[in-house]
């Protein structure tokens, strides 16, 4: 039968380990200065006092380890819908987590805990900046029952805690999940690792040569018989082919580097259904677990470049409530290499239904116009501001000037001509991007504001703007149609005021 959650559970007796190397770990951040110093200065240090300082300080952190395992428990409790720990080493603290407020159970593995063979669980609600319960030692099965218990997801009511599970039950949950019915081949990480964050790897190539530049110009000003002596003996086509080859091979290591980033963290991605919801699991030397709730999720993100649309792969990300925008980005579950079916079979799961493009909302041409005075018109005032009254110097430098004209203009036409919104009765999608074009898929239910706005020199051309809010992030749509976006804004409050949903 199911274990009893009822009744106050310890951690995996093994737990004591795993607390010893957590507690040893939160000492050496708080100590680090001295072992520094007792590093540099060994010789210098009594001996006797270093190891007898030494085995102190390792006898109270074994002690305080036991004593967080032997204090800490867990278990739910039915008449109030909580789940409840306790932790504490001198003083007991107990945290009650109300059921209907969970919004994620991750099951994850650290390297630490994939040696022992434990696992930790922790929880999350919405709207919170930080996990509220960890329980660091505990097995898989145990924990993918906890998950099941505290993650409910039928609409019959049950009662926590009393209601023994079969063993059947418990066999089929744990074939589920170890049966996915999508797994993200090692093939398509490595496509994604290739065929994304191309903005990273510019960056760092224009920093790279720019310094180099920076240095050689250095180097020749300050030198003479450099520019005398040596620089008569240097082949410019030698020069040339070095710079290039510099550039394939830069260009080379961050296309590697950014592979094995990818394939480290979402190895071996396996996603399985669970009850009507999302089981994730994947990672190589820190495993990682979680579960994802259809009723929980916010934004739904679709996203792929050319590349990956010719290797028949894109990305999806997914949002639920968070507390802030650093939250945000790190509550942010990814799902790389996934194919159109595999998409298709997410989408409907989360959705019941694959979203449709409805009426379609396009800016008005002035927001181009706008976003090119930005991105191009100012900095090139500013570039002849500064040679003008400045540094003449910098008019050198002009031939770049076509050049950033024409890329950044590109970039703003594309993000132009990919700025659209889609409307229909069940879905809003906000589509964005120039080089990777996102699709932003929400549920008018989940809208929890709505913002309008209109310049007054905007109100004869009939063009506004609307930023959805929702628990997961804004979406924002600037110039369209203001006649149109106040008729959809009333639709929208009305399906928010009679909508019976209970994402929370």
């Amino acid at each position: 039968m199911g274990a009893d959650f009822s009744q106050p559970q310890r951690q995996s007796s093994i737990g004591i380990l795993v607390m010893f190397f957590y507690t040893l770990q939160q000492y050496a951040r708080a100590l680090w200065p001295m072992i520094v110093i007792w590093i540099f200065k060994f010789d210098e240090v009594n001996k006797l006092y270093f190891f007898l300082g030494m085995a102190t300080v390792f006898v109270s952190i074994g002690v305080v380890s036991y004593l967080k395992y032997l204090n800490f428990t867990f278990f739910l409790d039915a008449e109030n819908e909580e789940f409840i720990i306790t932790d504490g080493v001198f003083n007991k603290t107990k945290t009650a987590i109300q059921l209907r407020k969970i919004q994620q159970v991750n099951i994850n593995q650290s390297f630490i805990q994939k040696l022992i063979g434990v696992y930790e669980l922790d929880v999350d609600t919405a709207g919170s900046n930080k996990k509220e319960g960890a329980i660091k030692a505990i097995s898989h099965e145990l924990a993918l029952e906890l998950k099941f218990r505290l993650l409910e997801n039928e609409e019959t009511e049950h009662t926590i805690g009393t209601e023994e599970i079969s063993l059947e039950e418990i066999e089929q949950k744990l074939f589920e999940a170890t049966h996915p019915f999508i797994k993200i081949s090692f093939l398509s990480l490595l496509k994604v690792g290739i065929t994304s964050n191309y903005e990273r790897s510019i960056a760092l190539l224009l920093i790279f040569f720019s310094t180099i530049y920076e240095n050689l110009q250095n180097f020749g000003d300050e030198n003479n018989v450099y520019k005398e002596k040596v620089g008569s003996y240097i082949d410019e086509n030698l020069v040339f082919q070095t710079i290039l080859i510099s550039i394939v091979f830069l260009f080379g290591i961050v296309l590697v580097v950014n592979v094995i980033r990818i394939v480290f963290k979402y190895y071996d991605y396996k996603i399985t259904r669970q009850k009507g919801s999302l089981l994730l699991s994947f990672g190589l030397l820190n495993t990682k677990s979680t579960i994802i709730k259809p009723e929980k999720v916010q934004i739904t993100t679709v996203k792929r470049n050319y590349f990956q649309k010719k290797m028949g792969i894109l990305e999806l990300k997914i949002k639920q409530a968070t507390s802030g925008e650093k939250e945000e980005r790190k509550s942010v579950i990814e799902i790389p290499g996934c194919s159109e079916t595999e998409r298709d079979s997410i989408l409907k799961l989360l959705f019941h239904k694959i979203p449709e493009k409805g009426l379609m909302l396009q800016p008005n041409f002035r927001k181009l116009v706008f976003s090119v005075f930005l991105s191009i018109g100012l900095p090139l005032l500013g570039f002849i501001a500064v040679g003008y009254w400045f540094e003449p110097i910098v008019f050198e430098y002009s031939y770049v000037v076509p050049v950033y004209v024409i890329f950044i203009g590109l970039i703003q036409y594309f993000k132009f001509k990919n700025n659209r919104l889609f409307i229909n009765e069940n879905f809003i999608i906000k589509q964005s991007g120039a080089w990777d074009v996102s699709n932003d898929i929400i549920e008018p239910s989940k809208i929890q504001a709505i913002t309008t706005s209109q310049l007054f020199w905007h109100k004869k051309l009939n063009i506004g703007s609307v930023t959805l809010h929702t628990a997961g992030g804004d979406i924002a749509f600037q110039l369209g149609d203001y006649s149109v976006i106040k008729q959809q804004v009333n639709l929208w409050l009305y399906q928010i005021e009679t909508s019976d949903s209970n994402w929370m």
